[in-house]
């Protein structure tokens, strides 16, 4: 095994990088990682991130001109990363924003202290409806106005022209509700009217205006290997980053945008699905183990996979370790080829310090593996 430093990634005007940044979530790792790995293979024909978050892989993969296909278990993160496939105009957006408000009000709205504190009640009806309107709608349009209101959902109160239709919230996840209005019923921080049509309208333009050409590829919503088992393309680079061992707080965590795509009006409580809710260590080295064999039956040979993965402080893991007997576990023709420190990037872009008292940070590494025989 031998340990090399990174292909440098290319510099891309911010205008062009915006509509990565579509929406906030707290795991998404930096677009340099992906578009070194693309650097480093330009021979690479199509990209698969089969724990593709918010859609970072699939980005890059549009920026290098390449097809991709990114595969997730979590609603939120699906609905994030289709926006990064997409081709649409901010006009086209903003008139089917302005078709489904002027429509009348759709949709039930949700009753209980926190909604009455969360968001003024005229903004909260515009909410309502989009919602519901776009619960039946599949076309490329509204799904970027859907990932649109994701991103606009809830965040902190600006100075000047509002950009969250919340009150005042994170922007990377949604506080609990008896947290919420604790903390605006103490500061006596009362809902504004926030017009969801302007907000669309100064959001859609400034991440749409400068967008680089989509290049084509799809987001499946859902089990990795379940999914990999029914695809039919072959890929030459697989780019991800999975769950850290014990992270299980995904859904809960995105609970407001979760209701927006059509989940309860209240915190689901759960990991059912979530690869990281394994019971102990060997059981989550081994569900990793079946992603990359499942992954390795979608590439060609020669084809390479690279890994970003890191640990939550409180696991007392060795992510090297874990990560390294998965790619063994998998038996399916991957070859070590680098192992590599990658630092301990920003709070706010790390799972191992999604909140603040999570404690010191576990530095992050990088895996890469070329496919040198085929798998079963």
């Amino acid at each position: 095994m031998t340990v090399t430093v990174a292909a440098p990634s290319p510099s891309w005007p911010e205008d062009v990088l915006r509509l990565n940044a579509v929406c906030p979530y707290y795991t998404m790792f930096p677009l340099d990682f992906p578009l070194q790995q693309l650097a480093a293979r330009p021979e690479a024909t199509r990209v698969l991130d089969p724990f593709c978050g918010r859609g970072t892989t699939l980005y890059a993969a549009r920026l290098a001109g390449l097809p991709s296909v990114g595969i997730d278990i979590n609603p939120v993160a699906a609905a994030i990363a289709e926006a990064k496939l997409i081709q649409v105009t901010p006009a086209a957006v903003v008139r089917l924003a302005r078709q489904i408000l002027n429509g009348g009000m759709r949709g039930q709205v949700p009753e209980g202290e926190f909604w009455q504190w969360c968001f003024e009640r005229e903004t909260l009806c515009e909410l309502v409806t989009l919602r519901e309107a776009l619960l039946g709608m599949s076309t490329p349009t509204a799904a970027m106005l859907r990932a649109v209101m994701l991103g606009i959902l809830h965040g902190p109160r600006n100075k000047n022209l509002p950009s969250y239709l919340s009150n005042q919230m994170p922007r990377t996840y949604a506080s609990k509700p008896a947290y919420a209005v604790k903390f605006w019923t103490k500061r006596e921080m009362e809902p504004v009217r926030i017009p969801a049509l302007e907000v669309i309208e100064r959001r859609a333009k400034r991440l749409l205006d400068a967008a680089p050409i989509a290049r084509g590829g799809k987001v499946y919503l859902g089990d990795s290997v379940e999914t990999l088992n029914g695809l039919r393309q072959k890929f030459d680079l697989v780019v991800t980053s999975p769950p850290y061992y014990g992270m299980r707080t995904y859904v809960a965590d995105q609970w407001l945008r979760s209701w927006f795509l059509g989940g309860p009006p209240e915190v689901p409580y759960g990991t059912h699905g979530q690869i990281a809710r394994q019971p102990n260590q060997e059981a989550f080295i081994q569900a990793l183990a079946e992603v990359w064999a499942a992954s390795a039956r979608r590439c060609r040979k020669g084809a390479r996979l690279a890994i970003r993965f890191g640990a939550l402080p409180s696991a007392r893991t060795d992510p090297e370790q874990m990560l390294l007997a998965s790619v063994r576990e998998a038996k399916a023709g991957w070859l070590v080829k680098e192992v590599r420190k990658a630092g301990t990037p920003p709070k706010r872009t790390r799972q191992a310090e999604q909140f603040g008292k999570a404690g010191s940070a576990i530095e992050e590494i990088d895996l890469v593996a070329d496919l040198v025989g085929l798998a079963r």
